[in-house]
């Protein structure tokens, strides 16, 4: 039997590391949508602001897709911190060297879904 996917909002290409987005999201998985987002609004980390966006998001696209939906019992099913492409950049130094800065990207999938059995 295949199981109910959720309601999906992706943003791709954001500029922040993975590693400093993951311990953000690992903070609201599991929760119901408005406590995460009250969560998020006291984060100072950068990747809250963009989890935000994200989350509300994916809370718009399932109360647009069903009307009857209630706001208060969706949860967070899944929420997914990928690598992107690096934006390779030339970081100059002393004595004429040159380093190499990548600027990591990363994509955040954000599933909702409505609690079963509250």
């Amino acid at each position: 039997m295949a199981e109910k996917k959720g309601y999906v909002a992706t943003t791709k290409f954001l500029i922040a590391s993975p590693t400093k987005v993951r311990p953000v999201a690992n903070v609201i998985k599991q929760k119901k949508c408005s406590e995460a987002l009250a969560v998020l609004e006291n984060m100072p980390q950068k990747g809250a602001e963009l989890i935000k966006g994200t989350l509300k998001s994916a809370v718009a696209n399932a109360l647009y897709a069903n009307k009857n939906l209630d706001e208060d019992m969706l949860y967070i099913k899944e929420i997914r911190i990928d690598e992107g492409p690096r934006l390779k950049r030339v970081w100059f130094r002393a004595r004429g060297r040159a380093d190499q800065l990548l600027k990591r990207m990363c994509h955040i999938t954000v599933i909702v879904d409505e609690k079963a059995g509250e």
